[in-house]
């Protein structure tokens, strides 16, 4: 392995990362999967706690899946998706329309979950100009949202790590404060929440609505910011502000979407439907980049006209709709319906957090926080007073290595360690990734 990671080093540019670290800390050059765990090429284990950056959700090398692309491979690869189509993007589109909220009826393929942001940012704008309404021109997100990092998606995202330095070329975001139920200002707690907290987006959009095309927002759970979950009240009481100022709802489910939240949406928890989705990650369990935008017909239908008008959506990937990816995501579709997917994780998501709250015995564990199959630990300083860390710390960082050495992927977020595994993980992998998160806090935190 030695060899194939001074190769990697030599030629390779990681994402998300500081190379500098490889030094110390070299790459894992992983050989194979199987099920929730990948197999390096000296044959150690590791069980795939994250799902390899949230996008697994049947394990690795799933045998339905496999066969999915095998069969479609000797059809057809990729074809030109304007003026031509195949069985596959029309399967998929069809199953999703009949699977997400109410009233999303067209679909538009992309590549990944920062394309898709951006054609919703451009759906939403242009819409506007359509109609008419040429002032409608800003969106506004929330506080330490992430939706991407393309430069339209860094402009709706509002943590620095990632957006700081762009600044200057972005667009000119409204930012409304959002909602923080373990440090919450106004003394509430989950049980009694009514999500006061909106009346910061409520006073934004009533002050900037004549301006605001769309407010986005990742429903249910804010991942970047450290798997930060809300009320879903929250996204009720946005539904109806958007409808009453005329401002699309745009739902960002890339990480949220596919039974993540212990439903197959999140918007499901409110019972509300956008006026446009984003899906990718789960979207093709893992497999092939892809992703969908959904919209309303009334969004649509302000595009729909002769060519010359210029209402055309001139929006495109070389690789729309490619039909590999598309078969994929039927095949994942598939498996939640015959397997039961949602409900078999009602079990497992319930074991770990019966577990995982064991955790909370710990000085430097100030909270367990969970909703279906995504949990996550914060770390603090001071539990009393609900202190993080200091960020140049890393201590996350420090924890995700020592975690790596026991054979299990827990990525960190900060101060933020969390469990977002394949649907196919059993009690003894739930028993590995608590126990190996349990045993990293205690050696760590003795030694601090």
């Amino acid at each position: 392995m030695r060899d194939l990671q001074k190769k990697d080093l030599q030629y390779i540019w990681h994402p998300c990362s500081q190379m500098k670290d490889y030094e110390a800390f070299p790459p894992i050059v992983i050989d194979r999967g199987e099920g929730a765990y990948l197999y390096d090429m000296d044959g150690k284990s590791y069980l795939d706690a994250v799902s390899s950056w949230w996008v697994n959700l049947f394990g690795h090398s799933n045998k339905k899946i496999n066969r999915a692309i095998a069969e479609q491979v000797d059809k057809l690869e990729h074809v030109i998706f304007a003026n031509f189509s195949h069985r596959p993007a029309i399967e998929l589109a069809e199953q999703i329309v009949k699977i997400t909220p109410e009233g999303l009826n067209k679909v538009f393929f992309a590549d990944n979950g920062s394309s898709a942001v951006e054609v919703a940012l451009k759906l939403s704008f242009q819409y506007y100009q359509q109609i008419g309404k040429t002032k409608k021109t800003r969106f506004v997100a929330i506080s330490e949202s992430y939706h991407g990092e393309t430069l339209g998606a860094l402009s709706v995202g509002d943590i620095d790590l990632y957006n700081e330095i762009y600044k200057p070329l972005l667009l000119q975001t409204l930012k409304a404060e959002g909602p923080d139920c373990y440090r919450c200002k106004y003394g509430k707690t989950r049980e009694t929440c009514n999500a006061e907290c909106f009346e910061s987006m409520k006073a934004t959009v009533e002050t900037h609505h004549e301006e605001i095309a769309g407010i986005i927002i990742e429903p249910m759970i804010q991942g970047a910011a450290g798997m930060k979950i809300y009320s879903p009240v929250y996204l009720k009481k946005l539904r109806e502000l958007c409808t009453q100022y005329d401002v699309h709802m745009i739902a960002d489910e890339i990480a949220v979407g596919f039974g993540r939240t212990g439903k197959m949406f999140a918007c499901e928890h409110a019972g509300v439907s956008p006026d446009i989705m984003t899906l990718s990650k789960g979207l093709t369990a893992g497999y092939i980049p892809l992703s969908l935008t959904l919209m309303t017909d009334t969004i649509y239908e302000a595009f729909y006209d002769d060519y010359l008008s210029l209402k055309a959506f001139m929006h495109s990937h070389s690789y729309t709709g490619n039909p590999i990816g598309c078969a994929v995501a039927c095949a994942s579709l598939k498996i939640f319906e015959e397997e039961r997917v949602l409900e078999n994780n009602l079990a497992k998501s319930a074991l770990i957090r019966e577990k995982a709250e064991k955790l909370l015995k710990y000085p430097n564990v100030g909270e367990f926080r969970q909703l279906g199959m995504v949990g996550a630990i914060e770390l603090v300083e001071d539990k009393a007073m609900k202190r993080g860390f200091d960020w140049q710390k890393r201590i996350g960082y420090q924890l995700y290595k020592m975690a790596l050495k026991e054979g299990v992927l827990l990525r960190p977020l900060g101060n933020v360690i969390y469990f977002m595994p394949p649907y196919v993980v059993e009690e003894k992998d739930i028993d590995l990734m608590i126990g190996t998160t349990e045993k990293v806090i205690r050696e760590f935190f003795r030694a601090y």
